[in-house]
């Protein structure tokens, strides 16, 4: 590992996508990351890579190692948690019929399925909704509950929705249907006429908790009623079959993967590995994962099916397949959604295209822009989430995309950067009138403007994000673990930095850079992806990818590169084929060399 200069490392000042490349450890870090590895004997690699991420010494095995029984908290401190498990137990106990409301992304599909086995296995068939994205929109809507209450239900629960969804609630409450909120998202001021709301970002909530996603919610519910249920005589349930499910929306829901979320994802991790569960199980094939699943993985190939379902299909098949309990069942279910995967990146590639070249002209008449705005009537309402995040990744700046109706109103997704709070921004649209509905968290954010409405909203949200966005702009480094040459990337070098996982949203994967080397091949595969290889000094190859990359300013450079020194900064994957196993690097950046 290379040290860096004071400037920049390797003296790249704006790489192919105008970054200037840092060491991520500043000097109070090296001294920690020397401390590391002196004392666990970690290795230089790892202990650099924890002590960037802020690690100390004095913390490292607790680190290493989550543990659920170190981390996880009493679920009473979630405000609203005592009354919503009371009503719950006296549901097992009289036998009551629940609706399950659930939101149409993994984190709603598996926020439904940790719910409704934990009440399968007390007796209850829970009956799971979740709503057509197109039809119904998202959250809870006053005809579904009509139609849930005259199908018997007594207690409605929502998850990974509800917060903000007053009309509805009010309706369930006056049709004599209790209803219990368990979600993550931000919450207004006014809260909905519920009998419980548990959701750690509520604002009189003061459980620290609030960088849950709506599945942890969930599972710490779950906890608090298996509890309660062992108290009044019935069987204490073994809960660790369900952080399969908890594991996959944490990380499909790009939650940060700090504290009690790291135990939930590395501990899921190993029970998905065991295959236990048939839907799981079938998607896992379908998308040709034979080694143990990666954190990764949940979020770029088994989270992309299940949300396809809710995209442009059946919704509700996402949560089908995680309750099904008949692996005969779970692989038609698995292949319609692989099926609907490959259908929405048909639509989704098409869209992308439109939405960059009027991106690449926004920013060629005002590069200031706090935000991108675009919208299509063209555009399918289940992507606009994607479209907004693939303009996000290619400009580095909040985007939003939306599907605009016959006079100009629409619904749109978007997805921001670090450091920007897209939710709050959006919350102050619907409080300005700029918006009709709308909602999120920092991250990620949907709303619905007015007929006409677009410009205005653009408007209001560059006025808003423009100085932050400036403010970030300014500083545009590209924090680099290391550097590394070909013949490191090895097998036994990610299994090491596996140690730290697992990796995600405050908790990045590491950064290394394979410093002056060769590139000898280079060509676009697939769906715009660019593959090829390069070469050290000393004769030894490594290979890379740069996903999705081919039309974007990164692709471009590698694709003019051939022949050329170059340094390609990315992420270690270890790939299994045909028995073997290879490291490449997934490639985020890349510059030329100083030298010829």
């Amino acid at each position: 590992m290379e040290a860096s200069s004071p400037r920049s490392l390797l003296g790249v000042e704006r790489s192919a996508l105008g970054r200037r490349w840092v060491a991520r450890c500043d000097a109070r870090a090296e001294v920690e990351a020397l401390a590391i590895a002196q004392l666990h004997g970690t290795g230089d690699v790892l202990a650099r890579v924890l002590a960037g991420r802020g690690i100390r010494a004095d913390a490292l095995p607790g680190h290493l190692e989550p543990k659920l029984r170190d981390l996880l908290p009493d679920p009473v401190v979630l405000r609203d948690m005592e009354p919503a498990v009371a009503r719950l137990v006296q549901a097992v106990e009289r036998r009551e019929r629940v609706a399950i409301f659930g939101d149409y992304d993994v984190d709603g599909a598996t926020s439904a399925a940790v719910l409704a086995g934990f009440l399968r296995d007390h007796g209850l068939e829970a009956v799971i909704r979740i709503p057509d994205r197109i039809t119904e929109g998202y959250g809870p809507n006053v005809p579904a509950i009509r139609q849930l209450r005259e199908e018997g239900a007594d207690l409605l629960v929502t998850v990974d929705c509800g917060t903000a969804s007053q009309e509805p609630i009010a309706e369930a409450m006056r049709l004599g249907m209790d209803t219990l909120v368990l979600d993550h998202h931000q919450a207004p001021e006014t809260l909905p006429p519920a009998l419980a709301i548990v959701n750690p970002n509520r604002q009189d909530d003061l459980s620290g908790l609030g960088h849950l996603c709506a599945a942890g919610v969930v599972f710490l519910t779950v906890v608090a009623l298996n509890r309660a249920l062992a108290e009044r005589g019935f069987p204490r349930r073994d809960l660790s079959d369900a952080l399969d499910l908890v594991a996959l929306a944490t990380v499909a829901d790009v939650v940060p993967l700090v504290g009690l979320n790291r135990a939930f994802v590395r501990q899921g991790l190993a029970v998905m590995a065991q295959r236990r569960r048939p839907g799981l199980n079938a998607l896992l094939d379908m998308a040709a994962l034979s080694g143990p699943p990666q954190a990764w993985h949940l979020g770029f190939l088994i989270g992309p099916r299940i949300n396809a379902g809710g995209r442009i299909g059946d919704a509700a098949l996402g949560a089908r397949l995680m309750t099904t309990a008949d692996p005969l069942l779970a692989a038609p279910i698995a292949a319609e959604l692989d099926r609907l995967n490959r259908e929405r990146q048909v639509v989704e590639q098409a869209a992308v295209v439109e939405a960059e070249a009027l991106a690449q002209r926004a920013l060629h008449d005002d590069p200031g822009l706090g935000a991108l705005v675009f919208g299509d009537p063209d555009w399918h309402p289940g992507v606009v989430g994607l479209i907004a995040s693939r303009i996000k990744e290619r400009t580095g700046r909040p985007a939003f995309a939306f599907a605009l109706d016959a006079v100009g109103g629409g619904t749109g997704s978007g997805r921001s950067v670090p450091g920007i709070d897209l939710g709050a921004a959006v919350r102050a649209a619907v409080a300005e009138g700029v918006a009709v509905k709308g909602g999120g968290h920092a991250m990620a954010a949907g709303i619905t403007v007015p007929a006409g409405g677009l410009p205005t909203f653009a408007a209001f949200i560059d006025a808003r994000l423009r100085q932050a966005m400036a403010d970030r702009v300014a500083v545009n480094d590209f924090p680099v673990d290391g550097t590394l040459a070909a013949a490191a990337l090895e097998p036994s070098l990610v299994a090491t930095l596996d140690r730290a996982g697992p990796y995600g949203q405050g908790n990045p994967e590491p950064v290394f850079v394979l410093a002056d080397h060769v590139l000898t091949d280079v060509s676009v595969v697939g769906q715009g992806h660019v593959r090829g290889r390069v070469r050290s000094g000393d004769g030894v190859t490594a290979g890379f990818v740069a996903f999705r990359s081919a039309e974007s300013d990164l692709g471009r450079f590698l694709l003019a590169s051939r022949g050329q020194r170059v340094h390609l900064a990315g992420n270690l994957s270890l790939d299994r084929w045909g028995g073997a196993e290879r490291v490449d690097l997934r490639v985020a950046d890349a510059a030329a060399t100083l030298r010829g």
